[in-house]
């Protein structure tokens, strides 16, 4: 029984249950369902995704992704308005603001309303920027 009492193993143990907490953390907790940065250029290109970006009007003339639709996240209709447009609710759909946590809670809400393939992108614009990928400014 010194294995337990030796105050090193005792850390090392700690460090062990830390780090699987911080492994199987994510895939516990409630929230939406993201997509990296490579899983979204493919949900676009290759099922032809619609791209909705829940940042402000202001936020989103300094650049946007390419065919993105702007329905600001202040707006407490947003729901409604992408039931209008989007009316099939198998319609994959692509949820994008700065950093992406607008874009998880708007990702949950369609998935409420029962959008199957509703999706956020992870890390947001600034991750899409930094991976070079192309931004129209208008």
């Amino acid at each position: 029984m010194t294995f337990f009492s030796d105050y090193t193993n005792l850390i090392l143990i700690a460090i062990v249950l830390i780090s699987g907490w911080l492994i199987v953390w994510p895939m516990l907790k409630p929230g939406g369902r993201g997509l990296s940065i490579m899983e979204a250029s493919q949900f676009i290109n290759r099922r032809g995704a619609m791209v909705i970006d829940v940042r402000s009007v202001p936020e989103f003339s300094e650049g946007h992704l390419p065919e993105a639709r702007n329905f600001p996240l202040a707006d407490s209709e947003v729901g409604k308005e992408v039931i209008k447009i989007f009316q099939n609710k198998a319609t994959p759909v692509l949820i994008v603001c700065k950093s992406g946590e607008r874009s998880t809670k708007v990702q949950v809400l369609l998935s409420k309303l029962g959008y199957a393939e509703a999706y956020s992108l992870q890390g947001g614009l600034d991750a899409w920027k930094e991976a070079g990928l192309p931004v129209i400014n208008k």
